[in-house]
């Protein structure tokens, strides 16, 4: 294509909006053949996209720098301005963008497109009103056809970004700047796509398909969206309004700003443009400038001399230092092949550039783009490198290529690692798919462009997962588009979204989930809020309508409904009348949230009035009055159980009639406690924790979670724990005694067990006495006892202690380990008999009675009989290391002996029969000592004297008529131990002897 004044040139100008992209598009397909070249491969890509959808992939053909899609017979070629293939003669040729023709860097190859490249019946230039003046002096034939902007472009001033509109994108000028607000707008707003000139084009086509299909809202690019990418942007804002243009920073200008800016705004849709991020505002004259579109004309364009000397390098160099003639441009700055030249012409490869074709080809390799921006020798080796081979070899060496292309095969790492890569690989892309420079170029492309691909793919999928929350992506679409799916729920309350967990929905609350450790803005959990407000809706109506049975009070206190908590009891007017406090989201109000509070409200009314229906009965009983009725009003605020010492007094004054009344309202008398037994069962007992903690200390004290789960367990007793209240144990059915809190019910058991024990005296008792039964009218623990509190011991006696029991304990005997003599069992019938006498004297043990003449005789007897002393040594050797104890337990305050002297025995009382325990006495746990009303002695012992009744005189007890009765409860002296001396003949020598080594 060369350039001819009487071709047709037509010069399409205007701000952005104009629709000049497509008005040459739709001119191009018009003729057989044609061509067009665009700035970026990423606008190139998506014109190529469009042309194949109307005339088919063997039609069109792409050509870029790093990319090559050429079909048999194409009859429209897309390609980037530099990429035109500038020997093909088409019908209609079309340039966009030729206001590029001032930049420095790439000005001078569309200053040559817009001067040489034509098409044989038209050629279109596309491109910004500024260029009007320069285009009459350098095409004066040219028709200037003038398009006006389809929308308005507005200033809409400053804000800060993270109050920028929706669809909005701010503009940076840096990958650090880019990289900053992207991370900010993700964690203030849910993520932005990225967009910038260092990417790839497909991670750019990737990321501008994030922001066009609505999975973000935002855009952070730099000032490659000027350059004709059609997006979806409703308002730009500029983080900045300086940039480095390769050699220096300077301020924007008008005509750049208004280029960015005015890809707010689409077809008939108008657009806004302001400032952010500490951005000074635009000026009152700028913003004119901008929403006008009147902007300074460009006056000269770059130029760099395009018919080359390839003669000789010198030549070369000479030729591209040539000025032009037309005072409308000026010779461009050198540019990265210029230097790459230079290095060439001062090494070995200068000296293999000898003739036209080989300087030609050195200059060829000259123009590989330096994609990864290093330094001018370190590019000007690779060029080096590739013009060497190509000379001496006639391709690019296979395997060093093949080593260079290995190394950026790895799509593992960071943003920045990915990123140099994929400008590594572009280098030998570009290689790839020069004509005969490597000996398999296909094999190349392929390889090469498959490693950017997923180069790039990887960036995209980095690049998302640091600046896009895809769970707000979701959702912003999701209010956008209302005929989107609903939300999903499972089993756990999870929420999701196309997949994407939003959070958890748990009753009438909805959490929102965290992504990565950022706090959850309040946009978003807004409209996270908005997506679930249906549901919350469709449950209230639910629960409206559910049966008791979905209903559980747990034993924290708070409604569950469906296994999901939706309200949690408070302290209210009254015991049994607490308050419910609605567990829900704002998104239930009115009227539903009405009907939630009635439905609850009408359920635990229901469910105390049933739980706790013997109890409830209790406050205003109908058949009693009087104390009785005092006592069972009693009971109900105290939840159905009563300690007996409360109101001893007034039981004993209810007679029998009033009793059985009682009993018929479910009310036991035991001896510890009155109570409901009905009322002692787990269900019961957990709300009456429940509600007794709400009025004393709260629902979140130690205990009111864990006890409920022990009264379930069965456990008849259990170790208490110093950090609960111990009314908590009471009102779970539970007496705290001694170390452990035994079951009420247990308690009960436990004295009817011992109350018939303590009644026997064994000595008079004809058969086999019950197992437990000792003398003086005590008791000894039995296996029944312990097994029925689960616990023996310490534990056990510390139980007994606590109810005002006594004991008294008694060193065992144990039989010698040498043979039995005939006097063994005599032996053992003594110790029996006589075991105060053998054993340290007790308080009220009576006294031995000793002859002082025999004292003497008896001291020695030991020492005199050897057999005696020998058979002692012998159980000395055997005898345990801990001496056994006999525990006898006797109720407390009684005097305790083995002739029970004082003649009232716990037996002659008459129990109640039906109760069992009421003869007991309050407080402490003791027996009654009172005399009873009944007869003394049980029926059937007839007038039998009886052989204990205690001596009522001096005379009846042997003593002199003036002689005054010992004080039986005068505290008397401790005695000094005294050791016994028997006739060694006699059988207590041996015992005593036994006795003394057995301890």
């Amino acid at each position: 294509m060369t350039f001819s004044a009487s071709q047709s040139v037509k010069a399409i100008l205007g701000p952005t909006n104009t629709g000049k992209t497509h008005f040459a598009i739709e001119r191009m397909l018009a003729h057989p053949t044609g061509m067009i070249g665009l700035p970026l491969r990423l606008l190139a890509r998506e014109v190529y996209g469009r042309i194949v959808e109307r005339v088919g992939e063997q039609a069109v053909a792409l050509v870029t720098g790093e990319e090559r899609i050429v079909p048999a017979k194409p009859r429209y070629w897309v390609a980037t301005v530099e990429a035109m293939p500038m020997d093909i003669h088409v019908d209609c040729v079309a340039i966009d963008e030729i206001q590029t023709a001032t930049d420095f860097d790439r000005g001078h190859v569309f200053t040559n497109r817009i001067l040489h490249a034509r098409g044989f019946h038209e050629t279109l230039l596309l491109g910004s009103g500024t260029m009007a003046n320069v285009i009459r002096k350098l095409l004066p034939h040219a028709e200037i056809i003038e398009r006006p902007r389809f929308s308005q472009l507005m200033y809409a001033g400053s804000k800060k970004i993270s109050r920028q509109p929706g669809r909005s994108a701010i503009v940076a000028f840096s990958a650090r700047q880019v990289y900053a607000i992207a991370e900010l707008i993700r964690r203030e707003r849910g993520g932005a796509a990225v967009v910038m000139g260092a990417l790839s084009p497909r991670t750019r086509n990737a990321q501008v398909e994030l922001y066009q299909n609505g999975d973000v809202d935002f855009l952070v690019a730099t000032d490659a969206i000027g350059m004709g990418l059609n997006l979806d942007i409703h308002h730009v804002a500029f983080a900045d309004d300086t940039k480095f243009d390769g050699h220096q920073t300077r301020p924007l200008t008008p005509s750049e700003i208004g280029q960015i800016a005015g890809r707010a705004g689409r077809h008939k849709r108008d657009g806004t443009f302001g400032v952010t991020g500490g951005t000074d505002a635009f000026e009152e004259e700028l913003i004119v400038q901008l929403e006008t579109h009147d902007f300074e004309p460009v006056k000269v364009l770059q130029w760099r001399n395009s018919a080359l000397d390839f003669s000789s390098i010198d030549r070369l160099r000479d030729s591209l230092e040539k000025t032009p003639d037309d005072r409308t441009l000026t010779r461009v700055p050198i540019a990265t092949d210029q230097l790459a030249l230079e290095f060439l012409s001062r090494n070995e490869a200068g000296a293999l550039a000898r003739g036209h074709e080989a300087v030609k080809l050195l200059w060829e390799c000259c123009q590989t783009p330096d994609y990864q921006g290093i330094s001018p020798a370190a590019h000007g080796e690779i060029v080096t490198r590739i013009f060497s081979d190509l000379r001496q070899k006639g391709t690019v060496n296979a395997d060093w290529i093949a080593e260079q292309v290995r190394f950026c095969d790895n799509a593992e790492g960071d943003i920045e690692t990915l990123s140099h890569r994929i400008r590594q690989i572009r280098t030998w892309t570009f290689v790839a798919n020069r004509k005969n420079w490597l000996a398999d170029p296909s094999h190349w492309r392929e390889k090469t462009r498959d490693i950017e691909d997923r180069l790039s793919d990887a960036l995209h999928e980095r690049l998302t997962q640091r600046f896009v929350d895809r769970r707000t992506s979701v959702l912003l679409r999701h209010l956008k588009d209302k005929r989107m799916v609903s939300p999903e729920i499972n089993s756990q309350g999870e929420v999701r979204l196309e997949g994407h967990l939003l959070g958890t929905l748990e009753g009438f609350r909805f959490t929102l989930a965290r992504s990565d450790g950022d706090l959850d803005p309040k946009g978003i959990r807004s409209a996270a809020d908005q997506v679930v407000a249906p549901e919350i809706r469709n449950r209230a109506d639910r629960l409206a309508g559910a049966p008791n049975e979905e209903f559980v009070l747990a034993t924290d206190g708070r409604l569950r409904w469906r296994g999901d908590v939706v309200a949690e009891l408070a302290e209210g007017d009254s015991l049994y009348r607490p308050r419910i406090i609605i567990l829900a989201d704002e998104s239930l109000t009115g009227p539903d949230l009405e009907r939630v509070q009635d439905r609850l409200a009408l359920w635990l009314r229901h469910h105390v009035n049933t739980t706790l229906e013997q109890v409830m009965a209790l406050e205003a009983p109908a058949d009693v009055d009087g104390p009785a009725r005092g006592i069972a009003f009693q009971l109900f605020e105290h939840l159905g159980l009563l300690p007996r010492a409360q109101v001893a007094d007034d039981v004993k004054g209810l007679d029998q009639d009033v009793r059985g009344k009682m009993r018929k309202l479910g009310i036991k008398f035991g001896a510890y406690h009155i109570y409901v037994p009905l009322s002692l069962k787990p269900a019961p007992r957990e709300l009456a924790l429940i509600l007794f903690a709400l009025k004393n200390g709260g629902i979140r004290q130690p205990g009111v979670t864990d006890i409920p789960h022990i009264v379930l367990s069965g456990r008849t007793s259990f170790l208490v724990d110093p950090e609960v209240d111990p009314r908590l144990y009471e009102i779970a059915g539970f007496k705290v005694a001694g170390k452990r809190a035994v079951r009420v019910d247990i308690l009960e058991r436990l004295a009817d067990i011992i109350r018939p024990l303590i009644a026997i005296d064994p000595t008079r008792f004809q058969g086999e006495p019950p197992a437990g039964a000792a003398e003086g009218n005590g008791f000894r623990v039995t296996v029944e006892m312990t097994s029925l509190l689960g616990c023996s011991g310490e534990d056990f006696a510390s139980i007994l202690t606590s109810l005002g029991y006594r004991v008294r304990r008694t060193p065992k005997v144990v039989a010698p380990a040498a043979e039995a003599s005939a006097e063994a069992p005599a032996l053992e019938a003594v110790l029996t008999d006589n075991a105060t006498e053998i054993a340290a004297p007790a308080e009220d043990a009576p006294q031995i009675a000793q002859a002082p003449a025999e004292e003497p005789a008896l001291a020695e007897a030991p020492a005199a009989d050897e057999g005696v002393v020998d058979e002692a040594k012998t159980a000395e050797a055997t005898a345990p290391a801990e001496p056994e104890f006999d525990e006898i337990w006797f109720p407390g305050g009684r005097r305790h002996n083995d002739n029970n002297h004082n003649g009232r025995r716990p037996g002659n009382r008459r129990p109640d029969a039906a109760e069992g325990g009421e003869g007991k006495s309050e407080g402490r746990g003791r027996p009654d000592r009172s005399r009873p009303k009944g007869p003394r002695r049980p029926e059937g012992d007839g007038s039998a004297p009886n052989p204990n009744a205690r001596p009522k005189n001096n005379e009846q007890r042997g003593r002199p008529a003036n002689q005054r009765p010992r004080d039986e409860n005068r505290q008397r002296p401790p005695r000094e131990e005294r050791k016994v001396a028997f006739d060694p003949d006699s059988p207590f020598a041996a015992l005593a002897a036994l006795r003394g080594k057995t301890e």
